[in-house]
């Protein structure tokens, strides 16, 4: 069964396609593995096992009788609980949604389905998305394998577990300020959001409008995210938003870098600050990068415009609205930071929305600077590593405290304000025994470079042996 938890998805569906491992011994295993570890962790919310094992069965049959199976053909993943998957609740990690039942799948779980993956069923997150750990009233509290006293992260906290833990080689993950990245980092795993449209949100039940949320994969093998990227990447009718098809597939180009490529190096973004464990392996990581690469990596000292507090402010009024006609029917159901959250969303004036929107501005204007000089982007993925399970987010390192409360995430939030695309690989531990991340951003529509680039890395230095079984606080 450990033989077959960390099997990478591209070479579980080669052997299903081969007949060397049946689609049922590979989602039964998995089913196994959540019922010996799941306890611990809570990565998942809810399963599907009767059903999975019914797809299972006639991805077996598919492939006894020569039929076409698909790239990931028998491969079980996880889906996100703000994911429709037809037959489950998508519940946002929210109790006034643990009825909300889904009818059909979304376009991305429809999209991976049609490419031979199996939905095991949804992973846990904190409400709707709202902070960096996962914890909420439905399902309590997802745990790091890594350190079971330490976050996998947020929002895709369930997700990155159970990569991590080896119940699935892939889970689906949306990004909004760093929640695909975010629980990649902390769990060691690779984390890719793409470019704004690329993947569909869709279906929608409100209309939003603030154009930072994105979908993507978080995957122990760079191949793999290539793979998902190829199967569900186009243009959706149900999604206004949605991104023609690139043209090409990312897994036929992943073993090719660019020559010639100009690459800058931003420690800081000009406001952040790093533990200096953490700042050790990330320099260490570049340094060996510009070596992979045969190219020189500039540090930059561009001064970016902080969006923190303009992200949490237009993401707070978009949620006010999205919510307005539930918060009092449901008012003691809430989480309470999440309620809090909520109420500033009504408070936000039109004047106020327009100057956010214009810091936003700013920092587009600054970031279209940097790759008008870069073709990519690298800084730390976050200042810090796991940090407590229940929360709060660290209030600073090293002694010293933030500025922010949002510089625990400072690097990830403003690549959704700009809309480019940004990736982490794990490249380390700290002094603590956790992984660090390194972020990789490209221009808008290059998530090919980013999956390049981050393969190259792979290949010289091979992503983190994970814990066969959770690990205890040290």
């Amino acid at each position: 069964m450990s033989d077959i938890a960390f099997l990478p998805a591209h070479e579980i569906a080669r052997r299903v396609r081969g007949r060397d491992l049946s689609a049922r011994e590979v989602v039964t295993a998995s089913y196994e593995r959540i019922a010996r570890l799941d306890g611990e962790l809570r990565a998942f919310a809810t399963l599907c096992e009767r059903e999975a094992l019914a797809t299972a069965d006639a991805v077996d049959r598919a492939v006894a009788r020569g039929a076409a199976v698909g790239p990931l053909a028998g491969v079980p993943f996880g889906v996100k609980d703000e994911q429709d998957l037809a037959g489950l609740p998508t519940t946002y990690g929210s109790v006034p949604f643990k009825a909300h039942m889904a009818t059909r799948d979304s376009t991305l779980v429809a999209r991976l389905r049609a490419a031979g993956a199996i939905p095991l069923g949804k992973t846990n997150m904190p409400e709707f998305g709202s902070t960096a750990f996962t914890k909420n009233l439905l399902f309590g509290v997802t745990r790091n394998p890594w350190n079971t006293a330490r976050t996998p992260g947020g929002s895709s906290g369930g997700s990155s577990a159970a990569v991590a833990a080896g119940m699935v080689p892939f889970a689906t993950g949306g990004d909004g300020g760093g929640s695909i990245r975010i629980p990649a980092c902390y769990t060691g795993l690779f984390g890719l959001k793409p470019t704004f449209g690329r993947v569909s949100r869709a279906p929608f039940w409100f209309r939003d409008w603030v154009d930072t949320i994105c979908k993507g994969p978080l995957t122990r093998s760079v191949r793999d995210a290539a793979l998902f990227m190829d199967a569900v990447v186009g243009y959706d009718p149900l999604d206004p938003d949605s991104l023609p098809h690139p043209g090409y597939s990312y897994d036929d180009v992943l073993e090719s870098v660019p020559g010639g490529l100009r690459i800058g190096y931003s420690p800081t973004l000009g406001y952040a600050r790093v533990a200096r464990d953490v700042g050790a392996v990330v320099d260490r990581a570049v340094e060996r990068l510009a070596r992979l690469l045969g190219r020189p990596i500039d540090v930059l000292d561009d001064q970016l415009t902080d969006t923190g507090l303009a992200w949490a402010i237009l993401n707070s009024v978009e949620s006010h609205a999205k919510l307005a006609l539930l918060i009092d029917e449901h008012r003691e159901e809430w989480g309470r930071g999440f309620l809090k959250g909520l109420e500033l969303g009504a408070k936000v004036s039109a004047r106020q929305i327009g100057d956010h929107q214009r810091t936003r501005l700013r920092l587009i204007e600054e970031v279209a600077d940097i790759f008008s000089r870069c073709d990519l982007l690298v800084t730390p993925t976050l200042p810090t590593t796991a940090f407590d399970a229940k929360g709060p987010m660290p209030d600073g390192v090293d002694g010293e405290r933030f500025v922010s409360p949002l510089h625990a995430v400072a690097f990830s939030y403003p690549f959704n304000m700009t809309g480019h695309p940004a990736c982490t690989v794990p490249i380390g531990l700290a002094d603590d025994g956790l992984p660090v991340g390194l972020q990789l951003v490209a221009e808008r529509g290059r998530e090919d470079l980013l999956l390049r680039v981050a393969r190259a890395w792979e290949a010289a230095h091979p992503f983190p042996t994970y814990p066969d079984a959770p690990q205890p606080p040290a």
